[in-house]
């Protein structure tokens, strides 16, 4: 049995890029409160299915470690915490407003310490610091520049877990991320819940365009740097000019784009519709050559015909989407698209299976289409490394983590590419 001098706590993260920074600061604030012991469960609410995977883990957690104290923190316990609190095998449920707090952590660490702590998150008008001289090792490093959402698409209950957006004050991020690079991480990820509303409530009229350009002048030492979800109805024209002339903001951008067909697009109430959707990714290749775009698709939204779901299946070659992330639309308890005439579940289930089928052709084809090419990659684990524009490809074993090697493609095993060391 591990001795509980040398134990850390267990983090289990559930979603997004941004729950996985998180999840790296609570790990050393519940060291730092006497949690060694603790299993810590950082969950994710964008599905029901991604809740109803949180409890199954707790359950077998339970099961597997007798004794150990299990805590209950993220989106979903944000938005559900008397759901988890219910759960016998939980002994706290602390909100995203708590969760990286060192004082809510030592709270939890006392005796007859609060069993649900969970504040109105909607309350909460800061982001705060949190920096991180690394992550485990690893190459790659995430930097937390906003939080929250101002928006209310008809199918998201994500607001009700983050709060209003709140960004980074600029020069914090940059103390961040030249931390991160000191400390030898060759790429740095920004992250956030709404990445492209960045600096709305910052002084100075900063946006992630500004943010982007201020990162790569002030830290030369940074190598690469990559942006998680962006919006592209809200891409501004300095972040168009860094993608088109920073060779270190590397050249794979994810979009939140959740549908093809603008009266699909309409009742979810997003912004963009299908033209502008297609007209941002033709831009933003006309200004990077070499950029891959993937985008996040929503399968089965309430009310979709046939001919609704064929509008987003044709997006996928309209704007060369390359990865996509494909939901099948899940409805949350209160949000207006629950309430919605609601597509048979079968029928969504096999067009979220169609709209994956497409999205691995497409993937495919830009695979097949790296064959031959020279790429840079950064070495995640031994063997195993990505290029610029984020595919996986496969390498000598014997190329230490966190180093950046040239290789050319060639050739693909499956949706992995192969790569031989320049000599």
């Amino acid at each position: 049995m591990q001795d509980t001098a040398t134990r850390v706590p267990d983090i289990v993260t559930f979603g997004c890029r941004l729950n996985a920074y998180e999840s790296e600061v609570m790990r050393a604030n519940a060291m730092a409160a006497g949690l060694e012991d603790a299993i810590v469960f950082n969950t994710c609410a964008v599905t029901k299915e991604a809740v109803r995977q949180a409890e199954q883990a707790i359950r077998k957690a339970h099961r597997e470690n007798p004794g150990r104290r299990i805590v209950v923190t993220g989106c979903a316990a944000q938005i559900e915490p008397e759901r988890f609190a219910a759960m016998l095998e939980v002994d706290h449920v602390i909100g995203n407003g708590e969760k990286l707090r060192p004082e809510s952590l030592k709270a939890l660490g006392r005796p007859g310490g609060p069993r649900v702590l969970v504040n109105d998150i909607m309350s909460v008008r800061e982001t705060a610091g949190h920096l991180l001289t690394g992550f485990g090792g690893r190459a790659r490093a995430y930097v937390e520049v906003q939080n929250g959402c101002d928006h209310r698409c008809t199918f998201c209950i994500i607001p009700y877990g983050r709060g209003p957006s709140r960004s980074v004050p600029a020069g914090e991020v940059v103390s961040r991320v030249r931390s991160l690079v000191e400390s030898g991480h060759k790429e740095i990820v920004l992250t956030g819940v709404d990445i492209t509303a960045y600096g709305s409530d910052l002084p100075g009229r900063m946006t992630l365009g500004k943010l982007v350009q201020k990162v790569l002048s002030l830290v030369p030492e940074l190598e690469r740097l990559r942006l998680s979800s962006i919006d592209s109805i809200e891409a501004d024209a300095a972040l168009i000019e860094a993608i088109s002339g920073e060779s270190r903001l590397m050249p794979h951008l994810h979009l939140s784009l959740q549908a093809g067909h603008d009266l699909t697009l309409k009742r979810m109430k997003r912004r963009h519709n299908r033209d502008h959707a297609i007209r941002f990714a033709e831009e933003v290749r006309r200004s990077r050559p070499d950029i891959v775009l993937g985008a996040d698709l929503i399968a089965g939204f309430p009310t979709e015909t046939e001919a609704m779901f064929e509008g987003s299946l044709e997006i996928v070659e309209a704007c060369g989407l390359t990865y996509l992330h494909v939901f099948p639309f899940s409805p949350r308890r209160g949000t207006p698209a629950a309430r919605m005439p609601q597509v048979a579940r079968p029928v969504v289930q096999e067009r979220a299976r169609r709209l994956r089928v497409a999205g691995a052709h497409a993937l495919e084809r830009f695979l097949d289409g790296e064959i031959g090419t020279v790429r840079t990659a950064l070495v995640e684990r031994p063997g195993i490394g990505r290029t610029p524009q984020f595919a996986e490809i496969k390498l000598d074993p014997s190329v230490p983590p966190g180093s950046l090697v040239d290789l050319t493609v060639t050739g693909r095993i499956g949706h992995q590419l192969v790569g031989q060391a320049l000599s």
